[in-house]
């Protein structure tokens, strides 16, 4: 995280230190990096918790005593809780304080890993899972809004992709240590560090980040009505299916490691090592292209998530090629992340909370997608490309949707100036 750090104070002390028109005061830079690394943290812990599952799922099936296939409830489980707790807590929390609601969010995310590290048994589990996924959508949608009220207009982009870094930082650190943990100390112990990881969280949040008022004219109805936007809903179902395709082969890369390329099983921790180095350079990279020039990186994004997946299917027969393209496809999918994150929080209009959040939503509704019909082209005998090969065609079918979005874009402009 330091080295986003230093790249993200560079920027801000590149800003102009006379603005020409009035602007909100922004504060020094030193506050506004600590605050961002505080707020980094708190997605550091919800990306290990969210990831970490799926690696110690063996472990989690003996421990509570039930077949892998059902233990795999245990990550629905999450994921679920993600999908419902976003629009609905970022709806409910648009009047409170921001501060205090990230604060708020990070403790009930301590009590879920702290009731996932606790259950009894299997039940009590998918239920602790559920719990801890309500807060993740919510907390990344207010972590954004602070992030972005800390910096310049044009340096916001940066700001929200820096927050993000935490996650995708996780795939390259957290999620590798909380599994070595959970496989040699019991899989309780990699919730247990996540509790750690968020009351650490809490701490720094209370300690760096300013306070930031919430949105006092804000209703729960004014909130969810940016549900009822063409251009929301759009973009809505552009991450849903655009993002689903990096999915498709996210979630089966383990048998194109060793059955297609041909390399051992132990090649698979390499392969999601470089998958995950490659959110991390997307990550960094989408802040400062959506600061340039948000829809046409987002087009730029999707474009080549389709080269980069079609990549992949023409490489992975060869260790070396697969590990380039699935790099590829790591990052521009990161870039896609962040851009669509800023995407929604324009298109929601005031509420911006809501529309943050639900970026995590259509990101875990997309892994489900993905996942499912990676699944079903394998089950119809295609083998373990053919889901990159899926992939790429929900890709295509964004772009479809982002080009409606244009044209609705358009068409609103072109009544604006009739009026």
């Amino acid at each position: 995280m330091s080295v986003g750090g230093v790249g993200f104070a560079v920027a801000v002390s590149a800003a102009p230190a006379v603005a020409t028109t009035p602007a909100p005061p922004v504060p020094s830079t030193r506050t506004a990096v600590l605050a961002i690394v505080a707020l980094a943290l708190g997605g550091f812990a919800i990306g290990t918790t969210e990831f970490v599952t799926m690696g110690l799922l063996p472990d989690i099936a003996d421990g509570v005593d039930v077949s892998i296939p059902s233990a795999g409830h245990v990550i629905s489980a999450y994921a679920i809780g993600v999908v419902i707790g976003s629009p609905v807590i970022a709806a409910l929390g648009a009047r409170l304080p921001r501060r205090a609601l990230a604060m708020a969010l990070m403790t009930a995310f301590v009590v879920g890993n702290a009731l996932s590290a606790l259950a009894p048994g299997y039940g009590s589990l998918v239920l602790a899972r559920f719990v801890a996924g309500l807060p993740h959508g919510a907390y990344f949608g207010v972590a954004s809004l602070i992030a972005a009220s800390l910096v310049p207009a044009h340096l916001r982009g940066r700001a929200v992709s820096s927050v993000m870094l935490g996650l995708a930082i996780s795939n390259v650190a957290g999620v590798p240590a909380a599994t070595w943990l959970g496989q040699n100390l019991g899989w309780r112990s990699a919730y247990w560090a996540v509790v750690v990881i968020a009351g650490l969280t809490v701490l720094a949040v209370l300690l760096v980040v300013p306070s930031v008022p919430g949105r006092a004219e804000a209703s729960i109805r004014a909130e969810l009505e940016a549900l009822r936007r063409p251009q929301v809903l759009l973009t809505l179902s552009f991450g849903i299916v655009g993002f689903g395709g990096m999915f498709a082969l996210y979630s089966y890369i383990a048998p194109l490691v060793t059955d297609v390329a041909g390399a051992s099983a132990g090649f698979v921790p390499v392969a999601l090592l470089v998958f995950g180095f490659g959110m991390v350079a997307g990550t960094a990279l989408g802040g400062r292209l959506a600061d340039r020039a948000l829809f046409p990186s987002l087009v730029g994004a999707v474009v080549a998530m389709v080269a980069f997946l079609t990549a992949v299917v023409a490489g992975a027969g060869h260790p070396a090629s697969l590990l380039v393209a699935a790099f590829l496809v790591a990052m521009a999918s990161s870039v896609l992340a962040v851009c669509l994150q800023l995407r929604l929080m324009e298109v929601a209009g005031d509420a911006q909370m809501l529309g943050a959040a639900l970026n995590h939503s259509a990101l875990n509704l997309a892994n489900a997608l993905g996942a499912w019909l990676g699944g079903l082209v394998i089950a119809a005998g295609f083998g373990y490309r053919a889901p990159s090969a899926v992939g790429a065609g929900l890709a295509v079918v964004g772009l479809g949707l982002l080009a409606a979005s244009a044209v609705l874009r358009r068409r609103e402009v072109t009544a604006g100036r009739a009026r």
